[in-house]
């Protein structure tokens, strides 16, 4: 009984307290540049479905906690639905007019559109800037302790004591850059520039896929050269505000470009899609999370945020990507897309997006091994 509390604790609460936070960061962004556009705001929903409790603000909106805690959405004057949908088909008044999402101008209906996404990226920086201020950065020299034997870097030449200075003409500070670069390059040659006693030289090695473990402790296929760092390497830098607002701004655009060059390697085919997720092993990540610690906690709840905004940036309908794409093109116009068009638009988006949930989902039943334990009762 002890373990099933401690379970439902780790991988459903800490879940969705994680879920609620990125999500409701997500929706504020909507929410407070449609109030400073002059759009009147009707609901701000955490959590779909029938309301569980909510009150009413001076300026008319309805917060609201609901039923399903698996997202959240904002409604704005004039729309029929959360999906932002034209509802009205009355003549509106020129005061309901001057408070409607839909009869802002194109460059204001894009910010509001482009403030959820933005404000995820936003949390992000904010949050781990706080995290470099208060604990510190961690921060391992890019020095060879040891040589895994038979390794690509054995192979290589690679030595214990070789400095690496650069990888592919990119220079290093850290052995988790060393890390984050070599994962990125499948079946390619990497060219490591290599202080080794003074001397500077270059050493051309080619990391081998290997089943690896990663920072939550599950095995994946990855590019693995062979090398360790020092066990003592690892220095806490301390940051001032500016510093650590900077360097948290570059490590959230280091996920954002990894994950980018993830993505165009999955459509290329030369990464395997099996390491997309859905909310099956977003629970099991924010689980193994807690199991860590508050630090990982937060950290994988800024990973989530910085995804959460990614995903709603793709140029499919139905996302705020989708919407951006359709202002865009009703810039270029003059005049938005046809209703039509658009409703098209928006059952394409719901095709994707669903069958995308699914093949996430098919990745979650594999990786928890649901299709094993299931076998195994049938036979």
């Amino acid at each position: 009984m002890f373990e099933f509390l401690f379970g439902f604790w780790n991988y459903v609460i800490v879940f969705l307290v994680i879920l609620t936070v990125v999500v409701f960061v997500h929706e504020m962004g909507h929410y407070l540049v449609a109030r400073w556009n002059g759009v009147k705001v009707e609901v701000f929903s955490v959590g779909f479905g029938r309301e569980l409790f909510g009150w009413n603000d001076r300026s008319g909106t309805r917060w609201r906690v609901s039923m399903l805690p698996l997202g959240g959405y904002v409604k704005m004057f004039g729309d029929a639905d959360a999906t932002s949908t034209t509802g009205e088909k009355r003549e509106l008044t020129a005061e309901e007019k001057a408070v409607s999402f839909h009869h802002k101008r194109v460059g204001q209906r894009a910010a509001i559109v482009a403030a959820g996404p933005m404000a995820n990226f936003i949390f992000g920086i904010l949050v781990l800037a706080i995290m470099f201020l208060v604990l510190g950065q961690p921060r391992t020299a890019p020095v060879i302790s040891e040589v895994r034997p038979e390794s690509a870097a054995a192979e290589a030449g690679l030595l214990p004591g070789d400095r690496i200075l650069a990888v592919n003409r990119s220079e290093v500070g850290s052995f988790q850059e060393i890390q984050q670069i070599v994962r990125l390059r499948l079946g390619e040659t990497l060219t490591l520039r290599i202080d080794r006693d003074g001397q500077i030289i270059e050493i051309p090695t080619q990391p081998r896929m290997e089943e690896v473990r990663d920072a939550l402790g599950n095995l994946q296929m990855a590019p693995v050269l062979g090398i360790m760092a020092e066990a003592g390497a690892t220095e806490i830098v301390r940051h001032n505000p500016f510093t650590a607002t900077w360097e948290a701004t570059k490590e959230t655009a280091g996920m954002i470009s990894n994950t980018f060059t993830a993505l165009g390697q999955m459509i290329v085919g030369t990464r395997g899609t099996d390491e997309l997720g859905g909310p099956l092993r977003i629970a099991k990540g924010a689980g193994q999370a807690a199991q860590l610690g508050i630090g990982t906690v937060v950290f994988f709840t800024i990973l989530l945020s910085i995804n959460l905004g990614l995903i709603n940036l793709f140029p499919i309908p139905m996302l705020d990507g989708g919407h951006l794409l359709y202002y865009g093109i009703e810039a270029l116009r003059g005049r938005p897309l046809s209703e039509r068009a658009q409703e098209y638009g928006f059952r394409i988006g719901l095709f994707l997006v669903f069958g995308l949930m699914l093949f996430a989902t098919r990745n979650d039943l594999i990786d928890l091994r649901v299709w094993d334990l299931l076998r195994g009762v049938v036979s």
